[in-house]
């Protein structure tokens, strides 16, 4: 049986976060210093980090 698609927010060392698939959150080669999810749709995980950016916890790509 097919697993639903779920997304998360990676923060790299650089300090910018990205959203990604459950498949790729571990496939990038930059560093992840925090990982936030998961989130059952893409449009929730963009919802999160926009507050992850307003917080000050990111910053925008």
């Amino acid at each position: 049986m097919n697993e639903p698609q779920t997304w998360y927010i990676v923060k790299h060392s650089a300090g910018n976060c990205k959203i990604v698939p459950s498949n790729k959150a571990e496939d990038d080669n930059l560093e992840i210093i925090e990982q936030w999810g998961p989130f059952s749709s893409q449009e929730e995980a963009i919802a999160r980090r926009v507050g992850l950016i307003r917080a000050g916890k990111c910053q925008p790509v």
